[in-house]
């Protein structure tokens, strides 16, 4: 039994051997994980203690639960998962086809020098900050000399508020999402769509098939197995949105629509200094986001046999 584990370990080390040129090239990205995602773990158990930044994190008092049992009766506790889970659906449900659409018109361009200036124009937001990204909402739907009130106003109407009117936060954080990201999104699309087998196409040419009827029954299911993945990925999401845009973008007036997780804990772990209550949210948002991660991974295997593991 010995002498087959050795035997399976010397071919093993002997294939690392001759690949070792693979290895160095994961050796960054492998050390770069231990270092900021593993090692911080460490620090997760202040979500069961008193912490206390003179005694350290051994030295404070454990009390269990008692921050999760404080969270979950907290009155704002309805009004934050509620706000996050919707702007994540709207974000899902309108965000995720878009790069689809987007990569099986691209597919459809004759014109390569066009197909590439559309490429080039529609994925360069994605290179803009999320700083600059919120500047220019506010400049663009500024009541005063915003671009969209000049129209608003010019049509005879009242000026706008837009970004003091809760009801159009979700909508103005999803669709700006849309415009920096789509684009980018739309190469992962173009890369499968490459990889579909031009002799697919000339068949169904042969036969008299439409450009609909090519992109139904041939483009489509070639990228749904990567459209399956990438929904997996961002159903992990769910539960954690991004911090910097909602904060940037929150204010006092809309900050019923706009206070989620993560703006939740940067307050109370930052600014009030409660440091295990902000980690004892922050592990049940990421609690939550793995359970709905591997509960959609499950589901895509048993319905499509397409799944991250």
């Amino acid at each position: 039994m010995k002498q087959g584990k050795t035997k399976v370990f010397g071919k093993r080390f002997t294939r690392m051997k001759r690949n070792y040129q693979l290895y160095l090239f994961v050796l960054p990205m492998l050390v770069y994980l231990i270092i900021f995602k593993y090692i911080p773990m460490y620090g997760v158990q202040i979500a069961f203690k008193d912490f206390n930044p003179i005694s350290g994190i051994w030295g404070s008092e454990w009390i269990g639960f008692e921050h999760f049992t404080r969270f979950f009766r907290s009155s704002e506790i309805g009004l934050i998962l509620k706000n996050t889970i919707l702007i994540n659906v709207f974000n899902l449900v309108i965000g995720f086809p878009v790069p689809i659409m987007l990569a099986l018109m691209l597919n459809q361009l004759i014109n390569v020098r066009f197909k590439k200036f559309v490429q080039t124009v529609i994925y360069a937001p994605h290179f803009i900050s999320t700083v600059v990204i919120v500047g220019m909402l506010q400049v663009f739907l500024s009541p005063r000399s915003g671009v969209v009130n000049t129209v608003v106003k010019a049509l005879g109407f009242e000026p706008i508020f837009f970004m003091a009117m809760p009801e159009l936060f979700k909508g103005l954080y999803v669709f700006s999402e849309i415009w920096q990201n789509a684009g980018w999104g739309t190469i992962v699309y173009i890369a499968a769509l490459a990889s579909t087998s031009p002799e697919l196409h000339e068949s169904a040419l042969v036969d008299g098939a439409s450009k609909f009827q090519r992109i139904r029954y041939i483009d489509i299911p070639g990228i749904m197995p990567t459209a399956i993945i990438l929904l997996i990925l961002e159903s992990g999401r769910m539960m954690s949105l991004g911090f910097e845009k909602v904060y940037l973008m929150q204010n006092n007036l809309n900050r019923g629509a706009s206070e989620v997780i993560s703006t939740y804990v940067y307050k109370v772990g930052i600014t009030q200094a409660d440091f295990s209550y902000a980690t004892a949210v922050g592990l049940f948002e990421a609690v939550v986001s793995f359970i709905i991660l591997m509960s959609v991974n499950q589901f895509a295997k048993k319905v499509s046999n397409t799944s991250l593991w």
